[in-house]
């Protein structure tokens, strides 16, 4: 058995996972850090990564990629980061159910299906993190990002009722929720909102034109209170690091706010303040 600590960490081929690759391995971690696609899996390996191909939607490569972490490891994985996901703009309801269905293959039921595969390997060993990458959207919901929005929201609660489960284990179960982070989200998202909302059949089709168009397919500047990835790899650090971690980590400025003002303003006060940015 390797004394290296390993953690498999998804959604590498850049931003909040790619940070994240770096970061571990700054530190002295096994990082197996996969990627959905077998080129970026490719990029990695040159980079001196193990990198092996990994994708929420596809069963048969969760095991694969996991298999390969334990045969590097003689067995054993200290930390799993489900960070892996996409997101899919639209207004619900110009939101099909097939498209609904896709984004929760992979931002759910795929992390789900990853987890349930990794607990009885840390239940043997007698130890374990499981950390997943949620939102400031798993907190609050804003316009136009409905489908993430039930997919954080969904991940949130499972992630919930697992850590109290694992309270009887050694596996400790930590949530990390973003807000806006440096990354290609936004432009990878571009392609599920072509594939699966028809918007020029909406009655918010002007709405569309004016308002969430621009915003993906225009080169913006940083939103405001916007961070680099390496914000949320310090999160990362902390949670896998710490003898006794936090159950969640807020990572920027709004997702401190949102954090609080869900849990002291009425609904509709909520609702006013989000409507207005």
């Amino acid at each position: 058995m390797s004394a290296q600590k390993s953690i498999l960490i998804t959604g590498c081929s850049s931003g909040i996972g790619y940070d994240a690759a770096k970061a571990m391995r700054q530190r002295g971690w096994r990082v197996f850090a996969s990627c959905r696609s077998a080129d970026d899996c490719e990029r990695l390996i040159g980079q001196g990564f193990d990198s092996p191909r990994l994708d929420y939607a596809d069963p048969d490569s969760l095991q694969s990629a996991l298999s390969h972490a334990l045969d590097a490891t003689g067995g054993t994985l200290d930390a799993l980061y489900n960070n892996g996901a996409f997101a899919l703009p639209g207004a619900v309801e110009d939101l099909p159910r097939d498209g609904l269905r896709s984004i929760f293959e992979t931002n759910v039921f795929g992390v789900h299906d990853l987890t349930t595969r990794v607990i009885p390997v840390m239940r043997a060993q007698g130890y374990g993190r499981i950390v997943n990458c949620s939102s400031v959207l798993g907190l609050v919901t804003l316009k136009w990002r409905g489908a993430y929005v039930a997919s954080k929201f969904a991940l949130e609660g499972l992630t919930d009722t697992l850590r109290l489960e694992m309270a009887d284990t050694p596996i400790k179960v930590i949530l990390i929720e973003p807000g806006p982070i440096t990354s290609k989200i936004r432009a990878n998202s571009i392609a599920h909102f072509e594939r699966w909302i028809d918007w020029r059949a909406s009655p918010r089709r002007e709405q569309y034109e004016t308002s969430l168009m621009p915003r993906l397919y225009t080169k913006r500047a940083p939103d405001r209170f916007e961070l680099p990835p390496s914000a949320t790899s310090a999160a990362l650090i902390k949670a896998v690091e710490r003898s006794n971690p936090a159950p969640r980590y807020y990572v920027t400025t709004p997702t401190h706010i949102m954090g609080i003002a869900r849990r002291v303003l009425p609904t509709k006060a909520l609702d006013w303040i989000i409507s207005r940015g």
